[in-house]
């Protein structure tokens, strides 16, 4: 796995569903992770407080338009760096998945050109390191099943409904 992204900032915000973790660096957003989940990397948790961090501010504003239904895409600067090349094609295609649709495990697999790879794309989609920017809430299991989301099915069940689904 890549080296953890330069200097971070951080800011926690209190969403519609639930308080968010959100890392930045100078140039893009690194991470949001809902607060109480696992797997939230060290290098974000160490992150410098900065609540008044430009790009977190605008991070932020765009989540308040998403929740508010104004607001479908997300147009921020991101980095995935920090993932390994899987991860990074996942994530990537998770970018791509539109409002109000899903996907499946399989589609990722078979977008990504590793058909036989669906059990490591779901544990792509859980290290997702930039949840609902790169909307993985997005993604279900086969014949459209709910499987497990690191932010809890209740979120994922919310969001999606957020979303007309």
């Amino acid at each position: 796995m890549s080296h953890p992204p330069p200097a971070l900032h951080a800011l926690r915000w209190h969403s519609p569903v639930g308080e968010l973790l959100l890392a930045a660096s100078d140039t893009a957003l690194c991470g949001l992770w809902f607060a109480d989940q696992h797997r939230i990397p060290a290098w974000a948790q160490a992150a410098a407080p900065q609540a008044d961090h430009p790009l977190l501010r605008e991070t932020v504003a765009q989540l308040q338009d998403y929740f508010a239904g104004g607001r479908q895409r997300f147009d921020l600067p991101l980095d995935t760096g920090h993932g390994t090349p899987f991860q990074q094609a996942v994530w990537a295609t998770l970018a791509h998945i539109p409002y109000g649709q899903t996907r499946s495990y399989r589609d990722i697999a078979q977008h990504i050109q590793r058909p036989a790879a669906t059990r490591a794309v779901g544990g792509a989609v859980g290290r997702n390191p930039l949840g609902i920017v790169l909307p993985c809430h997005r993604v279900l299991g086969a014949g459209g099943a709910l499987t497990g989301y690191t932010g809890g099915l209740e979120r994922k069940v919310a969001l999606l409904r957020l979303e007309g689904l």
